[in-house]
């Protein structure tokens, strides 16, 4: 199982994190990708596969404090926050101007 953070422009959000199977993950964030924005991932046309995924995604919260890493974030109302992402990989983020976000990615 891999963990989901999903972030959230309401301003009630709370942050929670969810498990998904490798073959929900990998609908969510393809090809090595753990940063996704939902309307990119309902764009990808498989509306049906992934409703299902995520019935079952949400059965599946875990409090944070029981968490084992963070393998995802998904963003939802903040595509704003695209261009801190142009690869959809988090320790790719970079700055507006370009520059990298983190001084020593991993």
């Amino acid at each position: 199982m891999k963990n989901i953070q999903v972030i959230d422009g309401a301003d009630n959000s709370v942050y929670d994190i969810f498990q998904a199977t490798d073959e929900e993950f990998s609908l969510i964030f393809p090809d090595g990708q753990d940063v996704a924005f939902i309307d990119e991932v309902w764009d990808r046309g498989r509306a049906e596969e992934l409703g299902r995924a995520f019935k079952q995604i949400w059965t599946r919260r875990i409090p944070k404090k029981d968490a084992m890493g963070i393998h995802g974030l998904l963003f939802y109302q903040l595509d704003s926050k695209m261009k801190y992402y142009p690869t959809r990989r988090d320790e790719e983020a970079i700055n507006p101007d370009g520059s990298l976000l983190r001084q020593h990615p991993l």
